[in-house]
């Protein structure tokens, strides 16, 4: 069955339109129709500083896309557009977030399976009048959706997060019965309904060091992780610990599992972009819509000098195809 991506290039001024053309590149488009969220003379102008051709069809609406085939959807409106690579600006930040909306209403009205995203700068898109913390914000608010959680996913390897983008002091507040049940809830319906799992093995890593060694090294396991993972065993989820992190990974126990949730940030995304050699996928999971984003920024520094390494876009494209294949297949079965 043919299968609609939509993909928003990101910000014109990074190296988004370059990893989307170096992907569309890179991969055969049998089944499949890719519709980029951009802007011609973007587009064009990247095209130019790349080796390989590119060709794509030109659109103004989605009822004119062809099948089979790269399409181009004009998205940022009467926007006289200036490329400046390397240089965040108020108009890149807006035209990133047309885009992105454009993205978002596609998915939500059936016209694309779903929305691959190229990094955004938040300077810039703050710039824009858009205050919010990122994409994933966003697209919860726009999919009017409270429960969603960060997904980064690399083969088998599946790293959710309790907390994201707030500071470290701040985290022990966050971390409470409820939201490690309702964490791993997401985690576990996701695996189920996108990633094809019956019964997911779900590994959730304490807050402290050695997970709390008892309590001896702060209380939180003990008094917090431990107490909901009990609940949900007794609901019939296949969840363990409160592991300690460092002997987690380091005993390589993340093969044995389909799903692991972090209490932080960085606790679960270091060992994450270590193992996942620059290939991992940013994935949103608890949304009604299927989105994913490569694993790195904007990179402003490298923008415009066909230096870019499209790997981990690659990774998201094709991990938003089978993603949609799941759901589709899921959604025949129901």
């Amino acid at each position: 069955m043919n299968q609609r991506i939509a993909i928003s290039s990101g910000d014109f001024n990074g190296i988004g339109p370059e990893v989307v053309l170096k992907t569309l590149q890179a991969n055969t488009l049998d089944g499949i129709t890719p519709i980029i969220l951009s802007n011609s003379s973007v587009i064009d102008s990247y095209a130019d500083t790349l080796s390989s051709d590119v060709s794509y069809h030109r659109i103004r609406s989605i009822d004119q896309a062809e099948e089979g085939t790269t399409n181009l959807l004009e998205s940022y409106g009467d926007e006289d557009v200036v490329v400046s690579p390397g240089a965040f600006t108020k108009q890149s930040g807006r035209c990133a977030m047309l885009a992105v909306e454009k993205g978002i209403e596609l998915c939500k009205s059936q016209q694309a399976d779903a929305l691959v995203t190229a990094p955004i700068s938040k300077e810039a898109v703050n710039l824009a009048g858009y205050h919010i913390p990122g994409h994933t914000e966003f697209l919860a608010e726009k999919t009017g959706i409270n429960d969603f959680m960060m997904m980064l996913v690399h083969d088998k390897l599946r790293v959710g997060l309790v907390t994201v983008h707030i500071p470290i002091a701040e985290v022990p507040k966050h971390i409470s019965e409820n939201t490690v049940k309702k964490y791993v809830a997401i985690m576990n319906k996701t695996l189920q309904r996108d990633f094809n799992i019956s019964s997911p093995n779900i590994a959730v890593l304490g807050l402290n060091p050695h997970a709390g060694d008892g309590g001896i090294i702060g209380s939180e396991e003990q008094e917090v992780i431990r107490p909901a993972l009990e609940q949900l065993k007794a609901e019939g989820m296949n969840v363990s610990g409160p592991q300690p992190a460092d002997g987690f990974f380091g005993n390589r126990k993340y093969e044995q599992c389909d799903g692991i949730l972090a209490m932080y940030h960085d606790q679960g995304l270091i060992p994450f972009k270590t193992l996942s050699f620059g290939a991992g996928v940013n994935f949103t999971a608890g949304l009604p819509i299927i989105r994913t984003s490569p694993d790195h920024g904007t990179a402003f520094d490298i923008a415009g000098q066909d230096k870019a390494n499209p790997s981990s876009f690659n990774e998201a494209f094709n991990l938003a195809i089978q993603l949609a294949d799941n759901r589709k297949s899921e959604t025949i079965k129901q």
